[in-house]
Order: C-alpha cells, then structure tokens, then sequence
C-alpha cells in the first residue's frame, strides 16, 4: 500500500504543472548540453588527430628521406642504426619493408623476414600512394605488440615510400604511439560528463525554484477555489507578480467579487422578496380570523376588511407578476418584437394616459416633446418605461406638485427626462434605488401600493432595448430620471 500511494505521488508530480516544467527544463539543458558537448568533443578530437597525423607524416617523410639512401645502397647496419636513432626521437617503431610487403629492417628486431600486410602498406606499394595514413584499436595485445607501449589499446601506422635497390619501391613504416592521445581525448569525454552531471544537477535545484515560483500563485489560486468551492466567496487570490499570472489573480479576484456580491444581492433579495410576500398574508390572515371570530360584526366594518383584504391580493398579484417579469428578464426568455417606433408619439400617449391620475391629486403633468423622434425598438417595453417613471413620480410628488415629462435629441442620442418636484432621494440612496425591492422610505412606499420592483423592471428593459437609466436627485427639491437610446441602434 506504501509503494502503491509512492507510485501515485509521483505520477500526480509529473502530471502536474510544476513537475512539467521540471521535466521540460531538464530536457531542454540536457539535450542542449548534451549536443554541444558531443560537437565541442567532435571538434577537439578532429582537431588534435588532424594535428597528430600531420606531425606523424612530416617526420616520416624526413626519415624516409635519411633512410631512402641507405636502402638503396644495401648498408643494412647504417640503416638500421639511422632507423634506431630516429625511432627514439620519434618515441614509435620504425619498419622497411620491400616491394613485397617483407620486413627488411625492424628497430624491434622482431618481425625481419615476415610480411606486413597492413592497409597503407599496401596502398603505398601497389596503389602508387606516395604516402598513408591510418588509426587503429585492434585490442591491447596486438596494440601493445606493435606499439611496445604498455597498456596500449590503440596505435596508428604512417608510411611514406622509398626507393630500394635497382629502384625498386620500398615503403618506411612509423608505427606511433597514440595512446596518450586517445587517453587525453576519453578524459575530455569523463570531464564533460562530469561538468554535465554538475549541471544537471544545478538545473534540477534551478527548476525547483523557478516552478516554485512559477505554480506558486497558481496552487494559491487553486486552494482559493476550494474554499469558494466550499461556499466562502470571501476568499481571495494574492496578488504577486507581473504579468499573465497577476493579470490572472486580478481577474479572479474581481470574478470573486462579482460572486460575492451578487450572492448577498441574492441573498437580500430572497430576505426581501419573503418580506414583502409575507406582509399582505399576514395582513389578510389577521383580518380573516377578526371575521371568524367576530361573526357579529358591522356590516360596514365588515365590508371595510373585505375591501382591504381585496387590496391586499391586489398587491400581492402585482408582487409575483413583476418578479415573474423580472424573473423572465434575467433568464432572456422575454420576447421582444423590434420595429420603427415613433418615439414622440408614444411619449405624447402615455403623458396623456397618466394626465387624469395627476389631476386627480392636483399635480400638473407637463411635456416637452421633440416631434418626429423615431427609433427601432420594442413600443411595448419602451411604453411600459416611460410608464413606470412617469407613475413613479406621481406616486412620490406631493399633491399639488409638478411632473414634467421630455424628449429630444441630444448628441446623437434620444433622451427621455421624467422630472418632479417632489420628496427626492438622499445621495447614500441613489446607488441602490434600481435594486429589487430597495425602499428609500419603506413605510411609505408602502403606502403608495408600490411593489418595490418598479424601478428594477425599468432599469431591466433599458437595458434590454440598449439603453441606459440614470437618476439625479436633491432632498426636498425633486428627482430626474434620464433614459438614453442611441437614435439609430437597435438593442
């Protein structure tokens, strides 16, 4: 079980994002290193065996220029002593060999009499080469052998002709030690695996602390999840760094705030939605059992409560059909129908719709109206906000008091302006009046027979005709509400 939950460990490691960026550092160095070392080794052996073999042939012909006489003339002991004297300096093995491969003089004195059938022996003798060239690892006993190097595994033959007596062709063979060479050469090789090792190892501690840093904010950004996962949505993301990853926490952070925010919008919203729902059925069950238990009654008093719970569903009903609307908003499932809307027209229609509510209370209903306005829109929706303001006016203007009603062109855009006269709305309050059942003076809004809903359903079909809702208010001196439609946009 120990190994099993090991082997899961480091799988979810390297499926991880920090064990990706581990792997992929340490292929990338490795790989990168790997390539120069093998060309830097490339490029120093070519080197040092293209420097080896063109000293090993310029001595050789210089001998084989010394000996060439000797051969020719048959002084055997000179040769061999000329050869013997060279060898030393030339720290290898110096060989003559006939037009038939046979050894005639050997500074070994080991192989005089046998024939030496090597490549560039032949080469030399039968191809008409002047001169060859070659490298050898024929294992440690024949290497050691010709080289009479000990520990020897690898040894190169350079041979140069010469001419031998009646002018046949003869061939000098320097038989030269290169063992050092190839040792130097394969300490390069362990030293380069060494500085990679070191490297690889100081890549491994380097990716260690760049994943670190690089996964820090996101394995920040994960637990933070979690815990919105867990219903905290006041969690948030530090935010470190430059870059995606700041610009990542940034936005998480502000999607989180939205959350928070539209959670405890939702959350006051059921608070207010239950509040308003309850407060008629408490109303109307407090009336109903005064008649259950009160069957004597007054016939007028009676007729008063039937009135009153009467006006009580009546609002009730108003409560659910602008949730139901606002409800069907939000979920874009209200049907729209756009077409050219005579904008001044409808203006004109509904001021005068509203103008028997305002005498009734004494209030003027003013217009100013731009004629001829248009705009391709839904008449039912821009009706019902026009309306809606309009009535929402009325409702918070003193009796007595003035409404006036505009539209026109202004920059390009079509601007309605529903202004009053009356209570007004206090600065802290003018933020949150399009919000679900906000109440500036909730005793007396309720009074008015609002739902609280208006000004949301308002704010709601402006936006869905691709508008804009704004108010400006001062206590005690009035409101404005302002409307703006581009002229020729279609929401």
């Amino acid at each position: 079980m120990v190994t099993i939950s090991r082997i899961r460990t480091k799988t979810a490691f390297l499926a991880s994002i920090r064990g990706k960026i581990l792997l992929a550092f340490f292929v990338i160095v490795g790989v990168s290193f790997a390539v120069a070392a093998t060309s830097l080794t490339d490029l120093v052996s070519e080197f040092l065996f293209d420097q080896r073999t063109r000293e090993d042939m310029l001595l050789t012909e210089k001998v084989a220029d010394q000996v060439s006489p000797l051969y020719r003339s048959l002084s055997l002991e000179e040769l061999n002593q000329s050869l013997t004297d060279n060898a030393g300096t030339m720290d290898g093995r110096l060989l003559v060999v006939d037009g038939d491969g046979k050894v005639q003089a050997d500074t070994f004195q080991e192989l005089c009499g046998e024939r030496l059938l090597l490549h560039e022996v032949i080469a030399v003798l039968l191809s008409g080469e002047t001169e060859a060239y070659g490298m050898y690892s024929p294992g440690r006993e024949a290497a050691e052998r010709m080289s009479g190097e000990g520990g020897a595994a690898s040894v190169a033959y350079c041979v140069h002709e010469i001419t031998g007596p009646d002018n046949s062709r003869g061939a000098l063979v320097f038989v030269s030690r290169i063992q050092r060479l190839m040792d130097a050469m394969s300490g390069v090789r362990w030293r380069l695996v060494r500085v990679f090792i070191l490297i690889a190892v100081a890549a491994l501690i380097l990716a260690l602390f760049l994943s670190q840093v690089l996964t820090k904010p996101i394995t920040s950004l994960s637990k933070t999840m979690r815990k919105m996962g867990k219903g905290d949505l006041s969690v948030r993301v530090p935010v470190q760094g430059s870059g995606e990853l700041r610009e990542l926490a940034e936005n998480y952070n502000t999607m989180a705030s939205q959350l928070e925010s539209l959670d405890k919008t939702r959350s006051q919203f059921v608070s207010n939605a239950s509040h308003e729902l309850k407060t008629p059925l408490t109303t109307m069950k407090v009336m109903l059992e005064t008649l259950i238990y009160q069957p004597d009654m007054p016939a007028d008093l009676r007729q008063e409560f039937m009135q009153d719970m009467n006006h009580e569903i009546d609002r009730l009903t108003g409560i659910i059909t602008d949730l139901l609307a606002l409800s069907q908003m939000d979920q874009g499932a209200e049907s729209s129908k756009k077409e050219r809307v005579q904008l001044s027209e409808l203006t004109e229609e509904t001021v005068r719709l509203l103008r028997p509510a305002a005498e009734k209370r004494g209030q003027r209903l003013e217009e100013a109206i731009e004629p001829g306005l248009e705009m391709t829109g839904d008449r039912i929706k821009l009706n019902q906000i026009l309306y809606n303001l309009t009535d929402n006016a009325l409702k918070y203007t003193q009796d007595g008091g003035t409404i006036r009603v505009s539209l026109n062109r202004e920059d390009g855009e079509l601007v309605w302006r529903v202004q009053d006269n009356g209570i007004g709305i206090p600065p802290e309050d003018q933020s949150h009046i399009f919000e679900r059942f906000y109440r500036v003076d909730k005793a007396r809004s309720r009074d008015t027979g609002g739902t609280g809903l208006g000004l949301s359903i308002v704010r709601q079909l402006v936006k869905l005709e691709g508008g804009t809702v704004s108010v400006e208010s001062e206590p005690g001196k009035g409101s404005v509400f302002i409307v703006r439609f581009a002229e020729e946009a279609e929401a």
